[in-house]
């Protein structure tokens, strides 16, 4: 698991930022607690558990990616052509990220990240290089990195996320 070290900011840029995180906080509890209410009055739509359990991760991983610099720029992006997705697009220190979100409920014997198998790499593969075909904007070389976030949400407990940057590479 890697840390992003906090950088030093004038006084003015850092309670900027921290009501930024603030605010960021509030919306994402607010969701929380939206999703709640809906479930409780059954208003949700029925949605198999393991889908609606990648949602809510999806969703905590877009608020703990910002929370830890990352500028996302989409969110399960698609394509025509190729099948399924990448979870999180996103800018951190001068790579463009493809993200892969794997969410759990509880921890096994096997690691989530462990998902993210030959195939699935092939696909991420795939599906970046259809996104750097249709936004490169006349930029030649974009330095990408793909990264896995592990996401645990036992029951009671807060999130834990453990992140993986250069998860693994073009090749």
């Amino acid at each position: 698991m890697i840390t992003v070290p906090a950088t030093k900011a004038p006084a003015a840029k850092q309670r900027t930022a921290k009501k930024r995180y603030w605010q960021e906080d509030v919306v994402e509890s607010l969701i929380h607690w939206l999703d709640r209410i809906a479930d409780w009055l059954g208003r949700k739509p029925a949605l198999a558990k393991h889908l609606a359990t990648g949602i809510r991760g999806e969703e905590a991983a877009f608020f703990h990616l910002q929370r830890q610099g990352y500028t996302i720029i989409a969110r399960n992006w698609r394509t025509r052509g190729l099948r399924g997705d990448i979870d999180l697009v996103g800018w951190h220190d001068g790579f463009l990220c493809f993200i892969e979100v794997k969410t759990r409920t509880r921890r096994g014997n096997i690691a989530a990240e462990f998902a993210v198998n030959h195939a699935k790499k092939a696909m991420l593969r795939r599906m970046a290089r259809a996104f750097l075909r249709k936004h490169r904007n006349g930029r030649d070389r974009i330095p990408v990195r793909f990264d896995i976030l592990s996401i645990y949400m036992i029951e009671n407990d807060p999130p834990q996320f453990e992140l993986y940057q250069r998860a693994f590479s073009w090749h």
